[in-house]
Formats: C-alpha cells, sequence, structure tokens
C-alpha cells in the first residue's frame, strides 16, 4: 500500500488547488514545496509581488489621479525599494499564511525540500540539509512551476543584470532600465518603473509587442508608454551586455550601444523539470524544460499528471488553479469535463487590459463578419470621476445571431470588467441581453450597455440599408 492516494510536488496555484481538490473528494495527501516556497513562484516571486508592487507604483506615484490634479501631482516624491517592498512583503506573508491554513484544513500533509523521481509512484524528497524520505502515491500531480530562463551567456549579478525574480531585490530604484523581451512580464515591469520616473528602454526582435492582443489596444499601450518615455527599439537583438562600475551597456548586433543603470532580461521562462529526474518515472520534458499532457492533464505515463506553467500556455496562475483541480478529480476517478475554451487574459500593465474571445485580426482572417461597438470611459460618468479619459471597451458582434464574439477592455479595471463579458458568452448570451440590462449609475460596467448599443445601431443601419437597397 502507498503512502499517499495523491501525491503533488509543488504548492503553486495549480498544486494547492490540486490537493485541496483531492483532500476534498477523502483522499490521503502529499504535497512537496522548498521550505521558503509556500504558495510557489506565484506567492513568493512572480504574480503576487508584481501585481502589489504595481499597486504601490500607482498609489505613490498618484499616477492614476494625476488627470484630476495635475502631471506634477505625486503621493511621495522620493519614492525607495522599501516604499515598495513594505507592501509586497506584508500581501505575501498574508498570502502565505491562508495557503498554510487551507493546506492544513484539509489535511494535506507538507513535506519540505525537492522531490525527485525513482519511478512512477515513488518520489525522493530532499529538505536540503541532508535529510531524505522516500514516499509513494497511487498517483502524482506535477506542478513544480517555472523560473526566468537565463541565456548563458548574460552575466546576472542580481543588481546591474537582472531577471524578473531579480526585482524585488534591487537595492534603489534605477535612474534608467534596459527591459530585454517585449512579452506580458517584460512590458508590465517597464509600465511600472516608467510609471515611477526611470527612463525605461524596450528591446525585442520582433517587430510587434503582444501579438495575441487586440491590434488597438497595443498601439493604445504603446501610446501610453511612450508618453511616459518609455523607449521602443523593435526588431533589434542584443549581442553582448558589459557591466561596469555604475551599471551596464546594452550593444545591439545592429551596433547601437545604450547605457543603463540596470538590465531587465524578460526571455521567457522555463520549466523547473531539471531535478525531478522525469526519465525514471518514464517522462521526459522539451528544450524549455515543459511536459506534454493530455486534455485531463495527464502525462503518457497514466498515474502522473502535470499542471500550470510547467506544461506551457497559457501559463497563467488562473488557469493553473482549474488545471490542478481537474487533474486531481481525473485523478481520483471522478466525472470530469475538459477545461472550458473561453478564459480570460489579463495583463497588469499601467495602464491594463484583459480580453476575452477572438481579437478582430483573427476574425478578419477566418473571414467571420463582425460589427465593433465601442464604449469610451471618457463618456461615461464614472471615467469622468476616477480621472480615466483613455480607458476603451469594445464588443466585437455577429451581425447575423448577435452573439459576442469578443471582449477587449484597456483601462482602469480591465482585468475585472472582462468577466462581464465571459459571464454573457460562456452563457450564450447575446448583445441583446447587454442593450436591455440595468447596470448601476456610475459605473465603469455600464461601458458594456454603451458599447452594446453602438453595435446594435451598426447592425441596425446595415441591415436598413438591405432592406431599401434589395
Amino acid at each position: 500500500m502507498n503512502d499517499f492516494d495523491v501525491l503533488v510536488l509543488g504548492s503553486g496555484p495549480g498544486g494547492q488547488k490540486a490537493a485541496i481538490a483531492a483532500a476534498k473528494l477523502g483522499r490521503k495527501v502529499g504535497l512537496v514545496e522548498r521550505r521558503n516556497m509556500i504558495g510557489g513562484v506565484c506567492i513568493n516571486t512572480g504574480t503576487i509581488p508584481s501585481k502589489t508592487l504595481r499597486e504601490a507604483v500607482l498609489y505613490l506615484t498618484g499616477m492614476s489621479q494625476r488627470e484630476l490634479y495635475g502631471q506634477s501631482y505625486r503621493v511621495k516624491e522620493d519614492i525607495t525599494i522599501s516604499d515598495l517592498t513594505a507592501r509586497t512583503s506584508h500581501v505575501v506573508g498574508r498570502e502565505v499564511d491562508v495557503i498554510r491554513s487551507q493546506l492544513a484544513r484539509n489535511h494535506v500533509s507538507i513535506m519540505p525540500g525537492l522531490g525527485r523521481f525513482r519511478d512512477a509512484h515513488t518520489v525522493q524528497v530532499s529538505d536540503g540539509s541532508g535529510q531524505e524520505r522516500v514516499v509513494t502515491a497511487d498517483k502524482i500531480v506535477i506542478a513544480v512551476g517555472t523560473v526566468p530562463a537565463r541565456p548563458s551567456s548574460v552575466d546576472f549579478d542580481g543588481q546591474t543584470i537582472i531577471d524578473s525574480d531579480g526585482i524585488l531585490g534591487l537595492d534603489r530604484v534605477p535612474r534608467s532600465m534596459i527591459v530585454v523581451g517585449a512579452g506580458v512580464i517584460g512590458i508590465e515591469y517597464a509600465s511600472m518603473f516608467a510609471a515611477l520616473g526611470t527612463k525605461v528602454t524596450v528591446i525585442e526582435q520582433r517587430m510587434k509587442m503582444l501579438e495575441f492582443c487586440d491590434t488597438e489596444v497595443v498601439e493604445a499601450l504603446k501610446y501610453h508608454l511612450r508618453d511616459l518615455a518609455v523607449t521602443f527599439r523593435f526588431g533589434e537583438t542584443v549581442a553582448a551586455v558589459n557591466r561596469y562600475a555604475q551599471g551596464a551597456v546594452t550593444i545591439l548586433e545592429s551596433g547601437k550601444k545604450i547605457p543603463a543603470d540596470t538590465v531587465m532580461y524578460s526571455a521567457g521562462r522555463q520549466g523547473m523539470t531539471e531535478a525531478l529526474d522525469l526519465p525514471a518515472a518514464g517522462l521526459s520534458a522539451d528544450a524549455r524544460g515543459r511536459i506534454k499532457v493530455d486534455e485531463y492533464f495527464r502525462t503518457k505515463v497514466e498515474t502522473i499528471y502535470a499542471v500550470g506553467d510547467v506544461i506551457g500556455f497559457p501559463a497563467l496562475a488562473a488557469t493553473s488553479m482549474e488545471q490542478g483541480r481537474l487533474a486531481a478529480h481525473h485523478a481520483c476517478g471522478e466525472s470530469v469535463h475538459e477545461m472550458h475554451e473561453l478564459q480570460p487574459i489579463g495583463i497588469y500593465t499601467i495602464p491594463e487590459i484583459s480580453y476575452i474571445g477572438r481579437t478582430e485580426d483573427e476574425l478578419t482572417r477566418d473571414r467571420i463578419p463582425f460589427e465593433v461597438g465601442v464604449s469610451r470611459y471618457r463618456e461615461l460618468a464614472r471615467g469622468q470621476i476616477i480621472g480615466d479619459s483613455y480607458g476603451v471597451l469594445k464588443l466585437l458582434v455577429s451581425p447575423d445571431d448577435r452573439s459576442l464574439l469578443g471582449v477587449h477592455v484597456f483601462g482602469t479595471g480591465a482585468t475585472e470588467l472582462i468577466h462581464i463579458g465571459q459571464a454573457v458568452m460562456g452563457c450564450g448570451g447575446t448583445v441583446d441581453y447587454l442593450v436591455d440590462a440595468v447596470f448601476n449609475y456610475p459605473t465603469l460596467a455600464e461601458s458594456y450597455k454603451v458599447a452594446a448599443l453602438d453595435a446594435m445601431n451598426k447592425i441596425r443601419q446595415i441591415s436598413m440599408i438591405g432592406e431599401f437597397g434589395g
């Protein structure tokens, strides 16, 4: 008989939800995690610290109030790293306590250390002090997460040349910063430091950033970042980074040399699978350390599952949580459905972006007709009250059955607002519901009604032309 019914490796969003779901189903559950990493990368170095840092930046810089009180408005003139990390440390500490409490309440056995496969049912746990424990389980869920990918040619030192995990370890707010990579993490941090007054340069090999987002939204974000003195270098590749006493000089393949106090690499992430000894369990990972799974998050070894960032796209905390829950249910023999295809995407830049469904470019490529309904925050009373004159909400509506094909939001509260569109789309609703719905006033949520009316007016106009022109 094995020690556990379900053993989970990693306590990030996917791991903790898998462990708790299995425990709720009455299974004996064990969880392996490094001693100081309860909550995983998400809680300790990734999602929670970065989003808390963003809130601290918005508050201390007075950025969100400048429309009302002028461009010189600031809550604090000299913002230090200590000012920013004080809030982060508080939130991280509370979140770790919450997770520990949830695991304890559900009788999940926590084993501090790193796990390594001996075979498909056996894991050796090393706690770092020389103590080792061998545990067995009927089913195993791999939820070890990822770390920032580090090019071997770059000499990271934690202050001058850093990765995204090194942000919280800086001893001061840099006067200038180079961000290598214009992916989600790179652009989020670029916008935060630009808001703090850091002169930011973003270097990206591709000619576009955030290609999966709505083109208009990305253009609006670039406009706002340029307004914060961010410089973009698209189509450029870093050839070398030379460190000197006061900072570093980044040399591009095109010959340009850009000096900065700090260089942050945001070159994607690498699955933390190297230490697992996957071959011992009959598994393997790709070059990025990712594990392949089926629709139930089961690996090619039927008793082993994998969830979260370690399986690749979309690599979001929210989707990882659901993956963990579904994997646990399937591992415990419970009936389970496939993950819903409608997944909201949230990007915590300043201003923030969120969307669900299709983009205009995708619909045009697939020759699916659509109409666009737009609502601008500056036309909403709530937008005036909060001082957001740039926000916008777009609905992409089918003129045939009036279903919502996509919702795109840019501005204050975008990641919260998107869930109204998600609910309507998930329940098979149409734009008619939004036209007829009564929203609280004044709110940003009423942007849905304004955009819905805009789309319906355009659809009606086309139908009238067809009626009288036919």
